[in-house]
């Protein structure tokens, strides 16, 4: 049996390692923020690195010197850190970055260097300039990341339940597109709906044209450079990341469950909605985040295969970041958009919850 005194020297031990354990990874977080968002410079920039390095060194040797219960309660911490120093370094001092840059002013768009003057003003702009590129972009990404569950829910239910032996080789026909370049991917695709291309020759060829210019699909026979070209390349570009989760969240479904509820009367279609279905949601719910997220940010599909009038937010952050060289608005606009899309997921996730996705 443990002696008291010596079971709260080890209690008192561990909380310490925690402690310090915590408070180091805060520190270094913190100073490779500093360094990275360029907070600080020249010597005292030396001094904080010097100081991160230091209790980067002084964690290791106490993980290294301590005892079982220091190791172990150092253990979390070490795990954490790489992960916790590099989003330090290449996400938050970019963040920073870019919303100091946000509340910027320039004089002239020839300035080389913004003046931080808390611009709000900027925010303002992005939404008075630029209110119908931000609702295109949510609204193809909506359509497309709805068109990737009709689409892929069917492909990854048949991979996961009725492939068998080809299984393998379906999915690496899913995957298989992410071996060419995305922009050659787009590209391509300007030529599969180009006005004599294949796809307008088979709907000339049964008499669909009329059909789809009332559903606003076509326009005046024409394919290419329509908000249904931008929202097809959307979709098509990012089927994979809709298909992939949902197949691994079916994959993990016991299949008794289903012969279970058919054992109790429930015929196939009734077994989908009440067992499949259910349990495949963090699935879906996954594949949402990985489609509409990027999509609602992409500019390549809209450059190439829509026109002026289906331009997307993303490439009017483009235009003023790399044309337009207006950094203030163009900050402002990315982090409007951010806002947005995570006001969007978290009110998504309130419906569908994230217990189930590890």
């Amino acid at each position: 049996m443990t002696p008291p005194v010596v079971s709260r020297v080890r209690s008192l031990t561990k909380i310490s390692s925690e402690r310090f354990g915590l408070v180091g990874l805060i520190l270094v977080g913190v100073a490779l923020l500093l360094i990275g968002a360029r907070m600080v410079s020249g010597p005292i920039a030396v001094l904080v690195l010097v100081f991160a390095a230091l209790v980067v060194v002084g964690w290791i040797s106490l993980a290294i010197l301590g005892n079982p219960e220091t190791k172990r309660a150092l253990a979390p911490y070490g795990l954490l850190k790489p992960g916790s120093m590099w989003l330090a370094l290449f996400y938050l001092a970019p963040l920073w970055t870019l919303l100091k840059s946000s509340l910027s002013s320039k004089e002239t768009r020839f300035e080389v260097f913004p003046s931080f003057t808390w611009e709000f003003a900027n925010y303002g702009k992005a939404f008075s300039d630029f209110g119908p590129q931000f609702g295109r972009s949510f609204l193809y990404a909506g359509i497309a990341t709805a068109l990737t569950i009709l689409i892929g829910y069917p492909i990854a239910y048949v991979i996961a339940f009725r492939a068998g032996k080809y299984r393998n080789l379906l999915l690496g026909l899913v995957v298989i597109p992410f071996f060419t370049s995305y922009l050659i991917r787009t590209i391509a695709w300007t030529s599969i709906l180009a006005d004599s291309g294949p796809v307008v020759g088979i709907i000339e060829s049964i008499h669909l044209t009329g059909v789809l210019e009332s559903l606003n699909v076509m326009d005046n026979g024409r394919l290419i450079n329509t908000p249904a070209a931008v929202i097809g390349g959307l979709t098509y570009n990012f089927l994979p990341f809709m298909i992939l989760p949902i197949y691994v969240s079916l994959e993990k479904i016991d299949i008794g469950l289903v012969d279970a509820a058919q054992d109790l009367y429930s015929s196939g279609s009734r077994a989908l909605r009440k067992v499949v279905l259910p349990l495949s949601i963090p699935g879906v719910f996954a594949g949402t985040l990985l489609t509409f997220i990027p999509a609602a940010g992409d500019f390549v599909n809209a450059q190439f295969l829509g026109n002026p009038n289906t331009t997307m937010i993303g490439n009017s952050i483009q235009d003023q970041f790399l044309r337009q060289n207006n950094y203030p608005v163009a900050s402002a606009m990315s982090f409007v958009l951010m806002a947005i899309i995570t006001a969007l997921v978290v009110v998504y996730s309130r419906f569908f919850g994230t217990e189930d996705l590890a």
